[in-house]
């Protein structure tokens, strides 16, 4: 499963979704994210990212308890929460297993992305764990010099603050830096080549085979047996 090229993967990590979205029932759903354990298993995601998929399910588990509030069935609750977890566990193998760059040529060569909005979204996927970490140590710095985040909720915003102002400052820095660098680099130009060849290939084809008509069996399970 590493080794699928990334639109085979984009195609099954939406097929999922889609999938997670047609079924209605807990079993089908619960099946469903066997499905996905099953591939991070194989892809060997599933104990890198042990952390992740726990507060998937806590996650899931909290929006289950909330629909099963507001609509007062259990059912309801129980569909909400595997259709949380089928459809953010996929991503999971998805981002571990396919390098930003050929996600890049991928959109680019194959979907027909234009190149500005493909390298913005995976620009976005590069940066988010360094601005959680820039979060972190500037929370732990300002700590150290005695600011608290207790309070009211009003109290707990202005305290904030002391976080947030810093690490916009360093999130622009870090802008500029990148602006430059892309500038230097000639990014915009229209003749564009990549370096790594992303076309499928045999066992991508045979995947993708069985993403159809898996597709097309659940759209006909739902509509004509109820799942």
């Amino acid at each position: 499963m590493r080794d699928l090229v990334p639109i085979t993967k984009i195609m099954l990590t939406v097929s999922v979704a889609v999938w997670a979205i047609t079924l209605h029932t807990p079993i089908a759903l619960l099946i469903l994210l066997l499905f996905d354990i099953l591939i991070l298993l194989i892809s060997k995601e599933f104990f890198k990212n042990i952390k992740a998929i726990v507060l998937i399910f806590i996650f899931s588990i909290l929006l289950g308890v909330v629909e099963y509030i507001g609509d007062g069935s259990l059912e309801a609750g129980y569909v909400s929460a595997l259709r949380m977890v089928d459809m953010s566990t996929i991503f999971i193998y998805l981002l571990g297993t396919v390098r930003l760059q050929h996600l890049t040529a991928a959109m680019v060569e194959q979907l027909k992305i234009p190149y500005e909005y493909a390298f913005m979204f995976t620009a976005g996927l590069r940066f988010l764990p360094d601005f959680i970490e820039e979060n972190r140590v500037i929370s732990e710095a300002q700590a150290c010099r005695g600011v608290e985040v207790k309070g009211s909720f009003i109290k707990k915003c202005k305290h904030y603050m002391a976080i947030v102002r810093p690490l916009m400052l360093r999130s622009l820095g870090r802008s500029e830096i990148m602006a430059l660098s892309l500038e230097l680099r000639g990014f915009g130009s229209k003749d564009r080549t990549f370096v790594d060849n992303v076309s499928p290939h045999g066992l991508d084809y045979i995947v993708m085979t069985f993403i159809v008509v898996a597709t097309i069996s659940i759209v006909y399970l739902r509509i004509y047996l109820g799942y």
